[in-house]
Formats: structure tokens, sequence, C-alpha cells
């Protein structure tokens, strides 16, 4: 069973609005975000691979917020791809101007304010702003 870190409850208390009708699958989505961008990242966890230490478990929560916070201001519907282009039609067909995104194959676009909250936790420390 997949991992997710903040609940819609959170969501909503974080950006101070109501959680979207399919928070679960967003804040599930911004979840797999994070456990990509941490797979190198050292910190104790129960049997279910969850952070344990108190300021973990807030920094997961506050980046998986910030996370799904990002993709709804981007127009990100938790894919990915709605950040990659400024305009997209769909008949006929119709690109726009590319965005700037992951350089990599398995680099994630985490919101900055995500990297905030992992950083301020020790989690990536190699982060520099």
């Amino acid at each position: 069973m997949p991992r997710v870190y903040a609940t819609p409850q959170q969501l909503a208390a974080w950006t101070g609005k109501p959680a979207p009708p399919d928070a679960e699958r967003l804040l599930a989505r911004a979840s797999e975000d994070l456990d990509d961008a941490l797979i190198r990242a050292v910190y104790l966890t129960d049997d279910a691979g969850m952070p344990t230490d108190p300021d973990i478990v807030a920094a997961f929560r506050d980046a998986v917020c910030a996370q799904v916070e990002y993709q709804l201001a981007t127009g990100d519907d938790g894919t990915g791809a709605a950040g990659r282009w400024d305009a997209v039609s769909i008949g006929p067909v119709s690109l726009s101007g590319r965005k700037e995104g992951p350089q990599t194959p398995g680099e994630v676009d985490l919101a900055p304010r995500a990297v905030r909250a992992l950083t301020r936790a020790g989690l990536l420390p190699g982060v520099i702003w």
C-alpha cells in the first residue's frame, strides 16, 4: 500500500481552503513525489515505512501539502503534464512554449515550499538556496 503523508483535512488547513474533491489522489501523488525526491534520505521509519520522528513527520506533511498546493496553482492534476506547456490544444493539435521542468527522467519537480520544509528537517542537505 502506498504511503500518504498528509490528509485532506491537513491540506485544507495548509491552504486555508476546502480540500478539492480529488484531494486523496493528489496527496497520494504528491507523497510519491516526496518518496522519489528522498530516495537517498536517511530517517527512522516504522514497519510500514512511515517516518517516526515527529519533526520528520511534520516536514513530510508540510512538504506534501506544499506540493499539492503548488500543483493546483500551476494547473497540474498530479500527472506532471500541465506544467510542461504554456498552452495546449487538442484538435487540431497545438503545443506552445515548453516550460522548464525536471532535467532528468528521475528528477522530481518539487514545490519550492516543499523543498524548504524538507531542507529544514535535514532531509535535503545538498540543496543550496
